[in-house]
C-alpha cells in the first residue's frame, strides 16, 4: 500500500523476499533491509536467519515497539555480527487515504467482548499510529461500549509504560483520541454508495488498493487486477469523493483529452528531432493510456452492476429507510422490491436488515412477513439468520446514541433544503452518525456523560487534532464525511481509523 514496486526499484532494491519463505539462496554480495512487525513469530524467524545469515549486512526495522528481551535474543543469535542497525519505525497500520487508516482485521470481537489477540493487535496498531504522528493524546471513549473502554485503557497503559517515547513537544491544545463502536451505527455499512471510492468498494471490493476485475465479462488479461491509489493516479485522486454522475462526465473529458494527445498513427518520423519528440512523449502517453483504460473499465463495470441489480431503485428505498420515518410507505417499498426478480438476494437481505434496524420496535412491524418473503425467494436460511444477527449487533438495545432520534428543527430544515437542491440527493440524503458526533466534538458540545474522558483531566478548549477510531470497522462514507469536515473546519485535523474498512459483504 505504501510503495509501488517500480518506486522501490528506483531506490536500487532489486530483490523482494519474505522472511518465512524457506528456499532462499544465500547472496552474500547483497545487503538486506528487514521491515517486520515485532511479533513472536517474526523475532523467532529472524533469530534463525541471523544464526545462518544469507546476506552480508542486515538493517532491521520493526514497525512497532520491540521488547528488550527480543533485542537480546537477536543479539545472541548474531554471532557473525552481520546486524548493522536495529530501529523502530512506527508503521504498524495500513494508510488507506491521507486521513484514513485501517488495521485489516475482520471480526475483532466475540459477542460483546474483545477477542484477546485482536485487542492486543488493535492496541499495537493504534499506539504505532500515535507514535508516527507524534501525538500523546487525551482519550475519550463511548460509554455504552465495553470494548471501547477496554481499548482506551490498553492504549493508556502503553502510553504510561513507554512514556519516554511519547514525550513529544506539548501543543497548546492536546490532541484527542476518540474511541467509538461500530455497533452504534450498523446502518452506514449497509447502504449503497454513490461516490467513486465508496462505490468501487461496495460493488467490486478494494483490498489494499487492489481491485479484482477478473469477473468482468470479456475483461482483457492486463486489467484482471488493477490498482487504485490516490498517491500515483491523478484522475482517481481528483474523483474519489465525487458523485457517480460527475465521474461519468469526467471520464468523458479524460477520453477526449487522451484522443487529442494520441500520437498520429501515420506520423512521419522523418528527422531525428521527430523521433526524439515521439520517444520523449511516449511514456506520458503510455501512462495516460493505462489510466484511461483502467478507469473506463472500472466505471463501465460499476454502471453495468447498477443496471443489472436495479440499484437506483434499491438505493432510493434504502435512503428512505435510513432517513425518513414513514413506516407504511417504507414497508410497501421493501415488499415491492422483494418481489422483483431484478433485485439480487444480497440486496433483498440488505433491505430487510435496514428495515429491521429501523422499525424493530414498531407496533405494526412487518418483519415476520418480510422474512417469509426472503425465504420464499429460494433464499437460504443464512440471510434470515443474518437479519437477526444484525439487529442483535446494532439494535436499539445495544446503541448508546439515538441513531434515528427526533432531530432538532435546524436539522430538519437543513434536510428539507437539501432535498430541494436537486433530485440526485435522493441517493445521498444519509449522513453517518459519525458526522454528527464529530460535529458536536468540534463545537465542544459532545456530552461527557456519553463519551467520558479516561482519567481525571478534561479538555478545556475545543479540540484541534482529532483521531477517531471505530472498533468493528469504518466505511468510505465516513471517510468522505471526515474529508468534508477537514475541509470545512480550518484549524481542525481529523484522522479516521478502523479495525477494517467495511462494505455490505464485509
Amino acid at each position: 500500500v505504501v510503495y509501488t514496486q517500480s518506486e522501490i526499484l528506483q531506490r536500487e532494491v532489486y530483490l523482494f523476499e519474505r522472511l518465512d519463505s524457506p528456499n532462499r539462496e544465500p547472496m552474500k554480495h547483497l545487503k538486506a533491509i528487514c521491515f517486520l512487525r515485532p511479533t513472536k513469530e517474526n523475532v523467532e524467524l529472524l533469530v534463525q536467519e541471523l544464526r545462518r545469515p544469507k546476506y552480508s549486512v542486515y538493517f532491521i526495522y520493526f514497525s512497532n515497539v520491540i521488547s528488550k528481551s527480543d533485542v537480546k535474543a537477536l543479539a545472541e543469535a548474531d554471532e557473525q555480527e552481520v546486524v548493522a542497525e536495529v530501529q523502530e519505525f512506527y508503521g504498524d497500520y495500513i494508510a488507506v487515504n491521507p486521513h484514513v487508516f485501517s488495521l485489516n482485521l475482520l471480526g475483532c470481537c466475540r459477542g460483546r467482548s474483545w477477542d484477546p489477540a485482536q485487542l492486543a493487535r488493535t492496541t499495537q496498531g493504534l499506539t504505532a499510529l500515535l507514535l508516527s504522528l507524534k501525538k500523546c493524546p487525551m482519550i475519550r471513549y463511548q460509554l455504552s461500549s465495553e470494548p471501547a473502554k477496554r481499548l482506551a485503557e490498553c492504549v493508556k497503559q502503553v502510553i504510561t509504560k513507554e512514556y519516554e517515547l511519547f514525550d513529544f513537544r506539548r501543543t497548546e491544545v492536546p490532541p484527542l483520541l476518540l474511541i467509538l463502536d461500530r455497533s452504534d451505527d450498523a446502518i452506514t455499512p449497509l447502504l449503497n454508495q454513490w461516490t467513486y471510492q465508496a462505490m468501487v468498494h461496495e460493488l467490486l471490493g478494494i483490498n489494499n488498493n487492489r481491485i479484482d476485475l477478473s469477473r468482468v465479462p470479456g475483461i482483457s488479461k492486463d486489467l484482471r487486477e488493477v490498482v487504485l491509489s490516490a498517491e500515483n493516479d491523478e484522475f482517481y485522486a481528483n474523483n474519489m469523493y465525487l458523485n457517480f454522475a460527475e465521474i461519468g462526465t469526467n471520464i468523458k473529458n479524460l477520453m477526449e483529452d487522451f484522443q487529442r494527445r494520441k500520437p498520429k498513427e501515420q506520423q512521419k518520423l522523418e528527422s531525428i528531432a521527430d523521433m526524439k519528440a515521439f520517444v520523449e512523449n511516449y511514456p506520458q502517453f503510455k501512462k495516460m493510456s493505462g489510466t484511461v483504460s483502467k478507469h473506463v473499465t472500472v466505471v463501465g463495470e460499476l454502471s453495468r452492476l447498477v443496471g443489472e441489480r436495479n440499484l437506483l431503485e434499491v438505493s432510493e428505498v434504502e435512503q428512505e429507510l435510513a432517513c425518513q420515518s414513514d413506516h407504511s410507505s417504507a414497508l410497501q417499498s421493501v415488499r415491492r422490491l422483494l418481489q422483483s426478480p431484478r433485485v439480487s438476494e444480497l440486496d433483498a437481505a440488505r433491505l430487510v436488515m435496514l428495515y429491521a434496524l429501523r422499525y424493530e420496535r414498531h407496533t405494526s412491524s412487518g418483519l415476520p412477513a418480510l422474512l417469509e418473503e426472503l425465504r420464499g425467494r429460494g433464499g437460504s436460511d443464512r440471510y434470515r439468520k443474518l437479519v437477526s444477527a444484525v439487529v442483535e449487533y446494532g439494535g436499539k438495545r445495544v446503541r448508546g446514541s439515538d441513531l434515528f432520534g427526533p432531530k432538532d428543527a435546524v436539522a430538519i430544515t437543513k434536510q428539507f433544503l437539501k432535498g430541494l437542491k436537486g433530485i440526485e440527493n435522493v441517493y445521498t440524503q444519509h449522513q453517518p452518525l459519525l458526522q454528527e458526533t464529530l460535529d458536536q466534538l468540534i463545537k465542544g458540545k459532545l456530552k461527557d456523560s456519553q463519551y467520558p474522558y479516561l482519567g481525571p483531566n478534561t479538555l478545556r478548549d475545543r479540540p484541534q487534532d482529532i483521531i477517531v477510531f471505530l472498533i468493528g470497522g469504518a466505511t468510505y462514507e465516513e471517510a468522505l464525511a471526515v474529508y468534508n469536515l477537514n475541509r470545512s473546519n480550518p484549524g481542525v485535523r481529523i484522522v479516521l481509523g478502523g479495525t477494517t474498512i467495511h462494505n455490505t459483504r464485509r
